[in-house]
Order: structure tokens, then C-alpha cells, then sequence
């Protein structure tokens, strides 16, 4: 299984990167393995490549497990790196989020305890800026924006 990996335009303070995978588990590994190994984004500090990691992981294993729940497919990333922010747009063709939103993603104080999952959509929006879903001829679209400190 490869995944495919492309540089799609150079710019002197900007660098876009999409990455097209199988929305399986394996893809969503092979695919950040790839991404994170990119030159420009190999460059990161660890904390920002850290959290662009955990961000995404959480966004493609949604997308695996919820919308292609019953079918399979392909899901496409791409990156834009600035020099103050690194936005990303992630889109494909599964089913669309419960009432076309991107879960609240709240905590919840528990006892005992804790539930399987829940806690993606509280980090996603925790270290993410702008978030943004739509739901588009037949296309999920998600978009965001990790700062750059």
C-alpha cells in the first residue's frame, strides 16, 4: 500500500503538501508516517509536529471509523505551511457528520470508569484554530489551523 505524496506548489514563505490515502487504519498510518517525514515538516519543533500528528490521527481515524463505517475509500489531505500557521483541509467522499457538525467535543466530569472514545473532538478543537465543516457535492470537508507559536 503506498500512499501518494506530492509537493504541489513552492512558494517563498509557503509550502503546500497533499497527501491522498486509503481511509483504512494501515493508510492513516502509512499516510502520517509520510506526511511527518516531509522535509519542511520534519523541520518542525517537536511540539508543533507533535500536536499536527495528534490533530490529524484524530481527523483520519474519524473519517475511517465514521464516514466510510460501511464502505471504503479515499481521503485527501492537504497541508499549507506558513510561517505563522499550518492550515489543513481534509475531504472525502464517506457519510456525512450527525446534523453536517463536527461533534462539541466537551469534556464530561466521570466517576469510575472512563468511556472508549469521546475525547478526539475535545483535542481537535483544543489545539486547532478555525475550525470549519461542510458537507459539498457529496463531499465531507473539514478545515483548521494550528498556530505556529
Amino acid at each position: 500500500m503506498q500512499a501518494d505524496t506530492r509537493v504541489c506548489s513552492r512558494l517563498p514563505d509557503m509550502i503546500d503538501l497533499r497527501l491522498d490515502l486509503r481511509a483504512t487504519p494501515e493508510g492513516v498510518r502509512l499516510a502520517l508516517g509520510q506526511l511527518l517525514a516531509e522535509p519542511t515538516l520534519a523541520r518542525l519543533g517537536d511540539d508543533l509536529r507533535g500536536t499536527l500528528e495528534i490533530v490529524l490521527a484524530e481527523v483520519l481515524n474519524n473519517v475511517v471509523e465514521h464516514a466510510y463505517a460501511c464502505a471504503e475509500g479515499w481521503v485527501s489531505v492537504r497541508l499549507t505551511c506558513a510561517p505563522d500557521r499550518i492550515e489543513a483541509e481534509v475531504s472525502d467522499s464517506g457519510c456525512p457528520m450527525p446534523g453536517l457538525c463536527p461533534p462539541a467535543g466537551r469534556l464530561v466530569d466521570l466517576q469510575g470508569d472512563l468511556p472508549e472514545g469521546g475525547f478526539g473532538w475535545f483535542l481537535i478543537r483544543s489545539l486547532t484554530d478555525g475550525l470549519h465543516y461542510e458537507h459539498r457535492a457529496g463531499r465531507n470537508i473539514l478545515r483548521f489551523r494550528i498556530p505556529v507559536a
